[in-house]
């Protein structure tokens, strides 16, 4: 006997602004809770330390994930110089001091180009890298020493894009940055070179993620604001969701009749004459209908599906 699914098949993706002391799953469970959903998601992690931009897809929105966990990202962060710890982070133990050099803005661009570009970075121990299936950070919690886990990470070592680097302020002790980096990129990481670079060591004291794939800051919404919509009715607090789509704006869609969408929900592929595109927005389209139903792929004269949504299409006879 079949098990009946739990919560309502609601759709979409809800742009929170992920508060400080709480961790991206508990965001999540909250948001699912809310919305009552069946399924949910979401779509690149923040450490309790952090805030901002987290998009939780719901429901059939939960498909195109890993399309944002791939995306470009973007953070406002704070160095704090002088001092080395051992997460990167506020959180972590200090494990080293030294003295702040004096630096003005044209030294301090000077050695920022440096990290702009392809930059290698090699993930910190404190990170959700995992090794036999146990994440870097549990590890070391258990006592595993840290020269072996920066091993663990240095085989690890990546090659990340830091398309955007600017310096918004300077004081004493601190550096106010904003990045914006490709997929896999550690901000702790980023800091702690800098600072290395600088001579003096730093750690991330504030980071705020402004972005992520195309849902920015001005989308955000707070749990606070969907617990007083939840409490008017579902209807308000759907109204706020913005359709699986918004995820991928950028790629172009393909218009299907109901009768060519009905058959690709059923696996088979439908011929055309448009040009190969690796990557489309599939979509059920007639006078008084408008449906997305997948992505997917063009090639030899075929649309293809990838990733189809549980959905059904009115065909007529």
């Amino acid at each position: 006997m079949a098990r009946t699914k739990k919560g309502r098949a609601v759709s979409g993706i809800v742009v929170i602004n992920k508060p400080l002391g709480l961790s991206s799953n508990q965001v999540l469970q909250r948001v699912k809770h809310l919305f009552g959903a069946q399924k949910a998601g979401h779509t690149g992690a923040l450490d309790p330390l952090a805030s901002g931009v987290l998009p939780i897809c719901l429901g059939e929105a939960t498909k195109l994930s890993q399309l944002l966990l791939d995306a470009d990202k973007a953070y406002d962060t704070t160095a704090r110089l002088g001092e080395i710890r051992s997460t990167g982070d506020a959180e972590g133990e200090v494990v080293a001091t030294a003295p702040v050099p004096e630096l003005d803005s044209q030294q301090l661009e000077r050695l920022l180009d440096r990290f702009r570009g392809e930059v290698e970075q090699v993930p910190p121990m404190f990170s959700a890298l995992k090794l036999d299936g146990k994440p870097l950070y549990e590890l070391a919690r258990q006592g595993m020493s840290a020269d072996e886990i920066q091993a663990v990470a240095d085989k690890k070592r990546r090659v990340i894009t830091i398309h955007e680097l600017l310096l918004q302020a300077v004081r004493p002790q601190e550096l106010d940055l904003s990045v914006r980096c490709s997929k896999g990129t550690y901000i702790r990481t980023l800091v702690e070179d800098i600072g290395q670079a600088i001579g003096c060591g730093a750690y991330v004291s504030r980071l705020h993620r402004t972005q992520c794939g195309p849902f920015h800051s001005g989308q955000m919404l707070t749990l606070e604001q969907l617990e007083v919509l939840a409490a008017e009715d579902m209807e308000s607090l759907d109204s706020v969701l913005l359709p699986p789509a918004t995820a991928i704006p950028d790629w172009p869609e393909v218009a299907l009749t109901l009768a060519e969408a009905d058959k690709m929900l059923h696996g088979q592929p439908i011929s055309t004459g448009l040009s190969d595109c690796p990557s489309v927005q599939l979509w059920a389209v007639a006078p008084d209908h408008r449906q997305m139903i997948g992505i997917g792929q063009i090639a030899a004269g075929q649309i293809k599906a990838q990733r189809l949504f549980q959905v059904a299409v009115p065909v007529t006879g």
